[in-house]
């Protein structure tokens, strides 16, 4: 069975569902599909806040139906392959989609089984991840139960959604462990493939004196290869110039693991792909680099950025605006200039709101200095965030 679309959308997610609504306020006529096979819909940057005890996971989910348009032909099914020179997709049930126009933008893709022992330890024997909406919440108990030893905060050698995620939630371990009078008896620890703490040295500079603050050590160049759930251990190689092959298990009580991730295996098999498995996409326009009627948008693009959701907010409007000028059969003249956001929570009740582009040059909203740390801020993420999200964010109002 073959079905074709004016403008098909792989994916709805945030990226997806604002971009349609953003279409559609634009010109009304526009024929709209968006290709997803998820009966639930999350707004996964809570999932931090779930993990440190204050925010209801509950709040968290929503039913697909009630958050994509009405306007929308909603197809619900897996994308599975392309065939760009056709303008068609291939979904899992068998059905082709041709199109006009594509706009990829599928998320990314956790890879759980990358790490040995992680899948079967995942939500017991103290191994946790905000990464999962059925995990978050072991997080919070892990938090309570670690009274001593232990606790050990993970970040890929991958990029990653959210890249704040790993540390967010270590830095309200060591403010919850000071609450409890616990910081003696509970040793912080961060093991990261990253080569430093964060990439913007303005943020960067608060974010060391919260890790002097907690007494956390801190541990570059490594990924976390196997957890040892029964014997409460995790194994880590080196990769660094220093430290490569070096072997190094690690005891814990707690484990919280942010996992390797990837573009979905459907877009790195594909001749959309870049040599890293990312659509290839330009940076600026957001058009991919060999087929013109094709755009990416959000996790899954090839994008020098943080993947992140107050990206895809800046990435939205300059894809309309360069994809109705196609249509029109003008010139795209809108860029986007690698906005991302990270709303660092440092404590409860703390948070440095790092905002930043391409070149890691800050890009801030608020005038006043944002790396400090804020309580405004942290009421911004926990309360004003998730409403805009659900209200103003998905239907394309902001």
């Amino acid at each position: 069975m073959n079905i074709k679309k004016q403008i098909l959308i792989i994916g709805g997610g945030n990226a997806g569902i604002s971009l349609a609504s953003q279409l559609h306020i634009a010109n009304k006529n526009l024929q709209i599909a968006i290709i997803e096979p998820s009966e639930k819909h999350y707004y996964q940057p809570a999932w931090t806040l779930v993990g440190a005890g204050v925010f209801d996971p509950k709040k968290t989910e929503r039913e697909m139906v009630s958050v994509m348009p009405d306007f929308v032909d909603w197809i619900k099914d897996k994308a599975v392959g392309f065939e760009p020179e056709n303008n068609k997709v291939i979904l899992a049930g068998g059905a082709i989609v041709e199109y006009d126009f594509l706009v990829v933008a599928p998320g990314i893709q956790i890879d759980w089984s990358a790490i040995k022992g992680l899948k079967e330890n995942l939500g017991k024997n103290g191994v946790c991840s905000n990464y999962d909406f059925k995990t978050a919440s072991y997080t919070w108990e892990c938090l309570q139960n670690t009274k001593k030893g232990k606790a050990i905060f993970t970040n890929p050698h991958t990029p990653v959604k959210c890249g704040g995620a790993p540390h967010k939630i270590l830095y309200l371990t060591a403010d919850y462990m000071r609450k409890q009078g616990r910081e003696n008896d509970v040793k912080l620890e961060y093991w990261s493939g990253g080569g430093r703490l964060f990439g913007v040295e303005r943020y960067e500079k608060t974010l060391l004196k919260v890790v002097e603050r907690g007494h956390i050590d801190l541990h570059f160049q490594v990924k976390l290869e196997e957890i040892d759930g029964e014997n409460k251990r995790a194994k880590f190689v080196g990769f660094g110039e220093k430290n490569k092959g070096e072997e190094t298990w690690v005891d814990y009580e707690m484990i919280h693991v942010a996992p390797p991730q990837s573009a979905p295996d459907f877009i790195k098999n594909s001749s959309l792909a870049n040599t890293a498995g990312w659509l290839e996409v330009d940076q600026y326009t957001l058009q991919h680099v060999r087929y013109y009627n094709i755009f990416g948008l959000g996790d899954a693009a090839g994008l020098p950025t943080a993947k992140t959701g107050a990206a895809i907010r800046k990435q939205v409007p300059v894809l309309v605006k360069n994809m109705l000028s196609l249509i029109d059969g003008g010139a795209m003249v809108a860029q986007y200039n690698g906005y991302s956001s990270c709303p660092l929570i440092t404590g409860y009740g703390k948070l440095v709101m790092a905002e930043f582009d391409y070149q890691n040059n800050p890009q801030e909203t608020f005038p006043f200095d944002q790396s400090k740390e804020r309580w405004s801020m942290y009421i911004l993420k926990r309360y004003i965030l998730p409403w805009l999200y659900w209200h103003k964010i998905l239907p394309g109002k902001m």
